[in-house]
């Protein structure tokens, strides 16, 4: 039976730009008619999703599907591992938690796992013409090469060609691509078929030279020159590139988001970021919170644990005090269950902590199960008959107390409906399980209509925000005429 073929993207360091670069490459392909799709074997991410059959993935893989104009499947993420502490991650496995390990754990689980992120692999390449995978941190951690699934070994069973990428707007990007070949064994170095070089600023024939010198010294060519962009508006991965997100300073409406230390699916507010009249950041301490218009408390992976951080570094009473002055305050998820009165973990799902006390702005107490809840959801707010919908993804139940009010009505894919999270008696304060709530417009206007009144604003018809498949087609152009796409056809087609 005939395979798809493959292309895979490997970088010099974490944060060089695969993800993008693989998005953009998806589009590309796309654009040239083939049936294209991307593949990581393993990513380690806290932005997560819900897949239609209740699968979780990493965000950045639905990211890249959105611009192969594809659902996002299980098989393009098989394995996800979202870190809960310093020591110890929960591992997904096709969608579902199978537990959490630590890393030398994890390291001795690879060999029973390999075997399904070879079947997904393979389920992908009978459905399509060409798989763009894409690798994770560097291939060249020679500590882990010896057990390294996400990047050798997937790309020796692929039997894939591979592209390395460096970021020059680091530095150092030559001796990091040299250095990255030289540390690779034989094989792995002869896979590497062409060399990106990825956010430049500046005149490229300021290049030449050194794009001459590592050709001749590593006998790869350089393919791709990709120019630095701030314009195009693309989902990032990491919450190392919450910086590179935010502060449009001097627009009226001021959120904040608060930067947990063990934040996840931040990806949920770059909806309000790209409204024309607000001017979003990531705060860490109190001075940050000064004068913010709406307090948004996001998800996290050890919500007992972040909350005790609030509570230690004075930020709850600094929260209390916002809603006090008028602020907005909302919790999504982990955010939403720290804003009641107590958290629960009786069984130590995600922290040593096995009881909190929460912010105390909603009368709601949340008690950590094993089960994890996974599911797409659609509904209404409940006030406002405002329609929503978004995904769940959390351990903890979380019930309402004393009449307190819920914010949503939903229901779920198998027709179940409930309701979903809660809204104080003076409407300041809201919570929800459900992610991605801000990406709809009607909601989003909504809330940011309220702030506009707050502050004497004119109120807006509807929201503005961006057009996501035109952010990819920006992309794709971007990519396509700084690349040697010749070239990048011939590696392709020879490759396997």
């Amino acid at each position: 039976m005939k395979q798809a073929k493959t292309l895979m993207v490997w970088g010099t360091a974490s944060g060089v730009g695969k993800s993008v670069l693989v998005s953009a490459l998806c589009r590309i392909f796309l654009r040239r008619g083939l049936r294209v799709c991307p593949f990581k074997a393993q990513n380690m991410s806290l932005n997560s999703y819900v897949t239609l059959d209740g699968g979780e993935i990493a965000r950045a893989q639905v990211v890249q599907a959105q611009a192969a104009r594809l659902e996002p499947d299980v098989d393009m993420n098989p394995v996800l591992l979202k870190p809960s502490s310093n020591a110890m991650a929960q591992v997904i496995l096709r969608g579902r938690p199978i537990g959490k390990y630590s890393a030398l754990q994890y390291k001795n689980l690879k060999a029973r796992i390999w075997g399904a992120v070879t079947d997904s692999l393979d389920r992908l390449r009978k459905d399509y013409d060409l798989v763009i995978m894409e690798g994770a941190g560097s291939p060249a951690e020679i500590n882990l090469s010896s057990h390294d699934i996400a990047n050798l070994k997937i790309a020796d069973y692929a039997q894939s060609p591979v592209l390395l990428a460096g970021d020059i707007d680091k530095g150092g990007v030559f001796a990091s691509l040299y250095g990255t070949l030289a540390l690779l064994p034989e094989r792995s170095r002869r896979r590497i078929q062409g060399l990106i070089i990825n956010k430049f600023r500046g005149d490229k024939r300021l290049l030449k030279s050194g794009l001459e010198y590592i050709k001749k010294v590593t006998g790869k060519k350089v393919c791709g020159v990709i120019p630095y962009f701030k314009d195009i508006l693309i989902p990032e991965e990491d919450s190392a590139n919450i910086e590179n997100k935010k502060n449009k300073t001097g627009h009226p409406l001021k959120i904040a988001v608060l930067k947990l230390p063990h934040i996840s699916n931040f990806t949920d507010f770059d909806s309000l970021a790209y409204e024309s009249d607000v001017d979003l950041s990531y705060a860490q301490g109190k001075k940050d919170l000064e004068d913010a218009d709406m307090l948004i408390i996001p998800g996290s992976k050890n919500t007992l644990g972040d909350t005790r951080y609030l509570h230690n570094s004075g930020l709850t009473q600094v929260i209390k005090q916002s809603h006090q002055q008028g602020a907005l305050i909302f919790g999504v998820c982990g955010g939403f269950q720290m804003l009641g009165v107590k958290i629960v973990d009786p069984l130590g799902v995600e922290s040593d902590l096995r009881e909190i006390r929460g912010i105390g702005l909603l009368k709601v107490e949340t008690s950590f199960g094993k089960e994890k809840i996974l599911r797409r959801v659609k509904g209404r707010m409940l006030r406002k008959n405002i329609r929503v919908r978004g995904y769940e993804i959390h351990h903890g139940l979380t019930n309402r107390l004393n009449g307190q009010k819920a914010l949503f009505e939903v229901t779920d894919i198998s027709g179940k409906s409930y309701n979903d999270g809660a809204v104080s008696n003076d409407g300041r304060v809201y919570g929800s399980y459900l992610h991605g709530v801000f990406d709809q417009p009607g909601f989003r206007n909504l809330i940011l209509n309220k702030l506009r009144m707050k502050k004497g604003l004119p109120l807006k018809a509807r929201a503005s925000g961006i057009n996501l498949d035109a952010e990819f087609e920006k992309l794709a152009d971007l990519v396509e005429n700084n690349m040697d796409m010749k070239e990048l056809e011939r590696i392709i087609n020879a490759g396997n």
